[in-house]
């Protein structure tokens, strides 16, 4: 993870290699750990918000499909879609499907994104797997490593918490 978080290692092959080192009987205890992970407050109240408004709310995630719908929880079926890394365990160790691997990433949150064009697109994110899609957003939510990545880059991003920061800075920008 250091390798990655420095950059030195692509994101697409050092979380391949860490992924597909697991045994595939562990895959019940990734499911399990998922479940004590809370969604963070606010997001229930954002996709209200963007419910009124009929904008699309689509996941994507550069972690595991599992783990972003066992912890959405009954929230899942308010996402319009979900992009994530799909997991196989059939097989004695764990094997990684995504159908939007890009050069470095397991998931290409920006060809992702060309999928949605929009008038504005919006990403909410706190890690290196959202950095690429930070940089081609036009409004971008940042917190923890994902917004050290941008201030190293000089691009514009608002802070945020929890879903309620998002919340208000959006009802106050599109008024």
């Amino acid at each position: 993870m250091p390798e990655i978080y420095a950059r030195r290692l692509s994101l697409r092959s050092g979380v391949r290699q860490l992924l597909e080192s697991i045994p595939s009987e562990c895959y019940g205890e990734i499911v399990e750990f998922s479940r004590g992970r809370l969604m963070r407050p606010g997001l229930l109240e954002l996709l209200d918000f963007l419910d009124e408004r009929k904008v699309d709310f689509a996941i994507v995630s550069g972690g595991l499909r599992v783990m972003v719908e066992t912890v959405m929880g009954d929230l899942v079926h308010r996402a319009s879609v979900i992009y994530a890394v799909d997991v196989d365990a059939s097989g004695p160790r764990l094997q990684i499907n995504s159908e939007f691997e890009g050069d470095t990433e397991l998931v290409s949150k920006v060809r992702v994104m060309g999928q949605h064009p929009a008038q504005e697109q919006v990403a909410i994110g706190d890690s290196l797997t959202d950095f690429n899609m930070a940089l081609q957003a036009s409004s971008v939510f940042a917190r923890d490593r994902l917004a050290e990545y941008l201030d190293e880059q000089q691009k514009p991003y608002t802070k945020w918490d929890n879903f309620f920061d998002v919340l208000e800075s959006l009802s106050q920008k599109w008024k």
